[in-house]
Order: structure tokens, then C-alpha cells, then sequence
């Protein structure tokens, strides 16, 4: 014990060296010479800001830069984390009006050039400048045209020294999806600056680094996250449209991606329209993206049962989806969630068991307690999850010890659905594998349910519950003989069934992005013994 801790010591105490002497190398002067460009060159190509779309969130009303105090804006030294970043992004040139006035817009820019041309390790994050150089060059109708050759040279040569830190910076990142921003930045200078055997080249090299190591063989993100799939899709797609309409040649490989990452959006998305409580996903927009690529002419379509570690069984009126995937590797485990074979089920696109969501604010304790298997439709053992986590040094927590599948199996037939599934989440702890099987029939419009608790060590006198989550506006209530509960899905009546103990609890929903709400869930509960146990449960339309 005390050696362990001496090394993690030793390990910690290294880490935090080398970064402190990486960070004042980047503040040195030599660093600074470094990333100046030997040539400046002049944008030539001028993307379109509503390429972006599907990435900002306008106002409906646009905003006109005059009618903002913006002589002081870069000595705010009182602004909060998040709108510190917003500022500096620079994203916000997408909210003006085009009216607005080019000179005021390039005002701002030249002051923040004078404050900001050197690396600080604030406003040169990652995230940071690749935000701010995407939205500096596809706003260049307000930021660029019409200026004088002077601020033009600061302009350009402030860019791409951003662009030669993004590149020494993109490996350091922590975060995937900041290096994709990243990559996507590059590749943008290369085709604005029409330099495509120097940033092009690099930005497309460090984009297939990302896709082989992010994406499994069917190009789904390694995390497991349906929301990082959109994010991947959205990036590819708006690479796409920059190469298209710069009238440059279109990689195989992004053509590629955007095929294999369309289909698992048309797998986990398009297929119900219905958002997957799976693995940090949240309550969506993707209505707005549908249109977005029906306007750009891009169609998916996936008939699937399985893909990405999750099953989905769709009919006209009905969909079973359960997550039967093993838990990611620690460095993409970031936003997955404990919900080894947690399931929902979706009837005439509404919600009839569903997981609670997940709360993505890192700082916040809420964020902890949504990754517990007690938030996903599954079994929870001795109120343990099925994975545990441990907190990382930028606040997020990543897995510490996860779980396998060990067996799966899927039916998908006219008259008869079956999921079957099992992990090993609670072997090790407790000698304890978990086998789950949900069988639907269509003709009788009722699932059938049978966990089962497999004890390899003969372990007894473990609390066991298995929860079944509901959205917040679906009212439920026991029958006075307490044999079933009846479920109103806004008109729809169901009735759950079991002869083990039942009870109706209290909980909470994150469905809604960093938000949260009162919601009900239909609980299960019981002791293990020193044999296996199968807990059956049903759910029928009435």
C-alpha cells in the first residue's frame, strides 16, 4: 500500500513537471518564433457561414455589432469560465446581422490581435483557436473584406500562427472532440489559403490519426456516445461541403466516414426519431440537422439490428433497444454511463421505459450520481454500480473498472422479439454475472422480461433492484391489490406485472441537457440467495 502510493506519487509529481516546464516553453520566446509564419498569403477561398448550421445556435434575431460597447471588451478580467471561452471562440460572428459594420467587426478582431498575438494559456486552447479560426474565415464578409493591406497582414499572419500552434497542439489535447475541431481548422486554412501540400496535407494526415484511433472497424466512436457520433458526422459533413465548395477534390476517406457514421445515425436516430438515453445522450435538436442534410442532399438509411454495442428492433409502432456492449476503454470512457443492458421502449414514438439521461456539467454533483447504473433501466447490486469510476484531474471521471459482455443474442422475427445478454460487471466483487432476456410479442403487444442473477461463488444476502425508468409526464399508480401498476403513456394504457416484490419510487430525469426533473420509476427488489435467480416481469398493452 505504502509502495503504491510512493509511485503514484513519483507518477503525479512527474506529470505536473512536465507540464509546468511544457507550459513555459509555450510562453517563451522561442515558441514564439517558432510558430510565426515565413509566409503570410492572402484568403482565397471564402466559405459560407451557413455551412455551419448545424453547429450554431442562431438568434432568431440577429444582432448588429454597433449597437454594442466593444472598445473594452478584452480587459473583462470578471467574466465567468464559460463565457470567457464563448468571447474568445469568436462563434458569436454567426449571430450578426451582415449589415452590421465591417470596420466595428474588424475593430474588435485588431484589438484582440494586440492583446492576444502571443500564446497565453487561456485564450490559445485548443477548442479555443480552432473555434475562433473557423469562425474568423467563414465570416470573412465582415471580418476581412474591405479592410487595408495593413490589418490584412495581421490578420493572416495571426492565423496561421494559430494554425502552426494548433498543429504542435493537437496530440497534447485530453479531449477528442477538441482534436477534431482542431483538425477541421487546419484543414479549412489549407483550402482558404489554397496551401494544400502544406496545411491541407497536415490537417488531413492528423484526421485519419483521429479516425483510427476513435473509430472501432464499423466507424462508431470507440466511446460508445450517440452524441459524439452526431458531433463526428457533423464536423465530416461540414469538411465535405468546405472541400465541395472550394472546388477541391473530396478525400475518399472523408467520403468514406460520412458513410459509415451516416448509417449509425440513421441506426440510432432517423429509424424512430426518437432520442437513445444511452451513454451521455441527450434530449436532441437532430430535427433541425435532418433538414440541414435533406438540404445539403444527404440521405442515410440502416436496417441494422445491431451496431455501435446496442440492439434496436423497430416495427411501425414499436421499438426495443437495449444496450448490450461492453463499457469503452478508460481514455473514451469519459461520458459513458454504468447501464450494461439497460433498455427502453419506445410505442408510436413515445417513451414507455426510457434511461434518466445524463448531466453533463463536470463541476456539478449531478454529474457523478448520472453515470450510476441506478439511472439506467438495469439491475443494481448491493446499490453498486456495474462500473466504477474514478475522478480525473479536469473534474470529468472515467472508468476505473469496467465490464464485458459475455454472450448476446438477437431474434427478430414477425410475430416474436428477443434480446438476450449478459455482463460481468458484479463478477468480481461479488461472484455475480447478470443475464438479461426481453422478449416482445407483437400479436399480444406485450414484453416479457427475465434477469437473471448467476452466482459463481455461492455469495448470498446481497440487496438486489432492478428499476424501470419513465419520462416525467407519464403517470403511473399500484392497484389496490398491489399485483400490478397501470401506466398512462398520454392516452396509452400498459399494465406491469411481476410476482416479486414491487414498488413505485421517486427519482430524477437529465434527459434535458444540464437540466433535471422530478420523474417515477417502477423498482423491483429482493435478496440473493446462494442459488441463481430469475426475476420475471411483464408489460402489456391494455
Amino acid at each position: 500500500m505504502i509502495f503504491n502510493n510512493l509511485l503514484n506519487f513519483i507518477n503525479n509529481s512527474y506529470i505536473f513537471s512536465k507540464k509546468k516546464i511544457r507550459s513555459l516553453y509555450l510562453s517563451s520566446n522561442i515558441y514564439n518564433r517558432k510558430i510565426i509564419p515565413s509566409v503570410l498569403g492572402s484568403l482565397e477561398y471564402h466559405p459560407s457561414p451557413n455551412l455551419l448550421d448545424s453547429l450554431i445556435k442562431y438568434d432568431k434575431k440577429k444582432i448588429n455589432i454597433e449597437n454594442y460597447s466593444l472598445n473594452e471588451i478584452w480587459d473583462n478580467k470578471d467574466l465567468k469560465e464559460k463565457d470567457y471561452k464563448n468571447l474568445n471562440s469568436f462563434f458569436w460572428l454567426f449571430s450578426l446581422d451582415l449589415r452590421s459594420s465591417k470596420k466595428a467587426t474588424q475593430n474588435v478582431i485588431l484589438q484582440w490581435i494586440e492583446k492576444n498575438h502571443r500564446y497565453n494559456s487561456k485564450s490559445w486552447e485548443v477548442d479555443i483557436v480552432a473555434k475562433r479560426i473557423i469562425a474568423w474565415t467563414s465570416n470573412s464578409r465582415l471580418t476581412y473584406e474591405d479592410s487595408s493591406a495593413n490589418y490584412k497582414n495581421k490578420f493572416n499572419g495571426v492565423i496561421k500562427k494559430q494554425i502552426n500552434h494548433l498543429i504542435n497542439e493537437i496530440q497534447q489535447s485530453e479531449w477528442v472532440d477538441d482534436k477534431m475541431i482542431g483538425c477541421a481548422a487546419v484543414i479549412l486554412t489549407g483550402l482558404t489559403y489554397h496551401d494544400k501540400e502544406g496545411y491541407l496535407k497536415t490537417g488531413l494526415s492528423l484526421l485519419k490519426k483521429l479516425v483510427k484511433f476513435s473509430f472501432d472497424n464499423d466507424g462508431f466512436p470507440k466511446s460508445r456516445s450517440i452524441r459524439q457520433l452526431c458531433f463526428y458526422l457533423k464536423y465530416f459533413i461540414l469538411i465535405r461541403e468546405w472541400f465541395k465548395e472550394s472546388q477541391s477534390e473530396i478525400p475518399d476517406f472523408i467520403n468514406e466516414n460520412i458513410y459509415y457514421l451516416g448509417q449509425a445515425y440513421a441506426f440510432s436516430w432517423q429509424n424512430n426519431k426518437v432520442d437513445l438515453l444511452f451513454n451521455g445522450n441527450n434530449e436532441s435538436k437532430n430535427i433541425d440537422f435532418d433538414h440541414y442534410l435533406k438540404k445539403l442532399g444527404y440521405s442515410f438509411k440502416n436496417q441494422s439490428n445491431e451496431l455501435g454495442g446496442y440492439a434496436v428492433l423497430n416495427s411501425k409502432k414499436t421499438s426495443l433497444l437495449m444496450d448490450i456492449g461492453s463499457s469503452p476503454d478508460k481514455k473514451f470512457s469519459s461520458n459513458y454511463q454504468a447501464g450494461a443492458l439497460s433498455f427502453e421502449i419506445i410505442s408510436n414514438r413515445k417513451k414507455l421505459i426510457c434511461n434518466s439521461g445524463y448531466f453533463q456539467n463536470h463541476n456539478h454533483q449531478l454529474n457523478e450520481l448520472s453515470k450510476s447504473s441506478a439511472i439506467h433501466s438495469t439491475l443494481i447490486l448491493d446499490d453498486r454500480s456495474s462500473c466504477k469510476f474514478n475522478r480525473t484531474k479536469n473534474k470529468s471521471s472515467k472508468i476505473s473498472h469496467g465490464l464485458k459482455i459475455l454472450k448476446k443474442n438477437i431474434v427478430f422475427e414477425k410475430n416474436y422479439w428477443k434480446i438476450n445478454a449478459s455482463h460481468d460487471g458484479y463478477l468480481k466483487q461479488y461472484g455475480v454475472i447478470h443475464e438479461r432476456e426481453i422478449e416482445f410479442y407483437p400479436e399480444q403487444i406485450k414484453f416479457v422480461g427475465h434477469d437473471k442473477i448467476i452466482s459463481k461463488n455461492s455469495i448470498k444476502n446481497l440487496k438486489f433492484e432492478i428499476r424501470f425508468h419513465l419520462e416525467s409526464n407519464i403517470k403511473i399508480m399500484k392497484t389496490k391489490d398491489n399485483k400490478s401498476i397501470l401506466i398512462d403513456l398520454d392516452g396509452e394504457g400498459w399494465k406491469f406485472n411481476s410476482d416479486n416484490n414491487m414498488n413505485i419510487d421517486n427519482g430524477l430525469y437529465f434527459g434535458k441537457k444540464d437540466s433535471f426533473a422530478d420523474n417515477q420509476n417502477i423498482v423491483i427488489s429482493g435478496m440473493t440467495n446462494d442459488e441463481n435467480q430469475t426475476i420475471k416481469w411483464e408489460i402489456t398493452k391494455l
